[in-house]
């Protein structure tokens, strides 16, 4: 049964997804950028582009969203809408919702865009997360900060990753970043800075039921990565520990206190240093950037965006979806802006290299082994080579880059 999908991503991204979508027998669409166009796309997976001059998530552009697709259902049907980048979570769902078209709707994609939204909701469920507050009523935030310890981080509600986060140590430095957001500052959460180690469990949802995940750990937390210039390395959770256990836990009930039902997911949780408790700090309903979805494949064999797309086309079509089985190995990645344009990668010759970066300015690669400890080793040496030889670092931006 041949169904088509618009597909919604506003950067470089997903071409697995289109190739599975397309191989399932659909027509497919892509909304992207006009800044993307000319992108090594996978054409032939892809029946026709549709291109916005303007992807910004404001009131004014969903409307002109809504009208282009007005236009275009006139001549052709659309059955699905699936957002491959968590900026467009929020374009799909609007689309979903005014045309009526089955998936994720607005309320329920507020939990996995709005950071504001998803403290709220995972403290109602009883899952920890670092004390927090609006930056609504200037009385609440006074309790709050006379209520809490310094630091905090001061965080936009709809930005991804580690963009536009600020760090404050004071109650009158706290106030100050506030009153210099003005009138956006709603825009914004505060929340407690908690230091420890950072997590992030990619996973499959189906039929509510989580099908599929897989823990690994930052090596660096990406605010250290976007904020201090460091090198952005992740790795497998050694398999069977507490730790395995707890994160899948946490993954688990944040999942169903967000009321997913069906998609690809990446959650962040922190693992406190000072009471050793795991506390939520974010989710989306996508895979992970930055190359993390090659790295679980690596580790598990599933690849993230080609079972996302058929686990899509199943629900679409009523029918049965079954996992590839899942392999136990660890993986880890190390990512660096570079100071050469094309780096010379030949220093970097173990056997346990499965994959490298070919992107200019950056160095990066991803081994693979059944040992923890040797992926942990390669992890140290390769930084240590990296920093001494290739690494440069740039300013962190108040907007992601991708």
């Amino acid at each position: 049964m041949s169904l088509t999908f618009l597909c919604i991503t506003c950067y470089f991204k997903g071409g697995d997804f289109l190739r599975a979508c397309k191989e399932a027998g659909n027509t497919v669409y892509l909304l992207t950028a006009r800044r993307t166009e000319g992108k090594e796309w996978p054409y032939e997976s892809i029946d026709e582009f549709f291109y916005l001059e303007d992807d910004s998530n404001t009131l004014s552009n969903f409307e002109n969203i809504i009208k282009g697709m007005a236009y275009l259902m006139r001549t052709r049907k659309i059955d699905r809408v699936v957002a491959l980048d968590d900026f467009d979570v929020e374009k799909a769902a609007i689309l979903r919702e005014h045309f009526r078209i089955p998936g994720m709707g607005q309320t329920t994609a507020r939990f996995f865009r709005d950071k504001l939204a998803m403290r709220v909701q995972a403290r109602d469920a009883g899952i920890k997360v670092p004390a927090f507050t609006g930056l609504f009523n200037d009385v609440e935030i006074t309790e709050y900060l006379r209520a809490t310890q310094a630091p905090w981080v001061i965080k936009p509600r709809a930005e991804a990753s580690a963009a536009g986060i600020k760090k404050v140590h004071s109650f009158d430095e706290a106030w100050n970043t506030i009153h210099s957001l003005g009138e956006e500052r709603h825009m914004f959460l505060i929340e407690q800075f908690k230091p420890g180690d950072v997590y992030h469990v990619d996973a499959l949802t189906l039929d509510k039921k989580v099908i599929f995940e897989r823990s690994s750990q930052y090596l660096n937390t990406p605010f250290e990565v976007a904020h201090g210039g460091g090198i952005f390395r992740s790795v497998t959770v050694e398999f069977g520990t507490k730790d395995a256990k707890a994160l899948k836990k946490v993954n688990e009930q944040v999942l169903k206190a967000f009321q997913m039902n069906y998609s690809a997911s990446h959650t962040e949780v922190i693992k406190c240093y000072e009471d050793g408790e795991f506390y939520f700090l974010e989710t989306a309903s996508r895979v992970g950037g930055a190359h993390l979805a090659e790295m679980v494949d690596y580790s598990s064999g599933i690849n993230l965006w080609k079972e996302w797309a058929h686990i899509e086309h199943a629900k679409a079509i009523n029918a049965d979806y079954v996992l590839p089985e899942v392999q136990n190995l660890y993986s880890g990645i190390i990512i660096s802006l570079a100071r050469q344009q094309w780096p010379d990668m030949s220093p970097f010759n173990d056997p346990e290299i499965v994959w490298q970066m070919k992107e200019e300015y950056h160095v990066g690669l991803i081994v693979q082994s059944p040992s923890r400890s040797r992926v942990m080793e390669l992890m140290d040496k390769y930084a240590e080579m990296i920093r001494h030889d290739y690494h440069a670092s740039a300013p962190a931006q108040d907007k992601p880059t991708h």
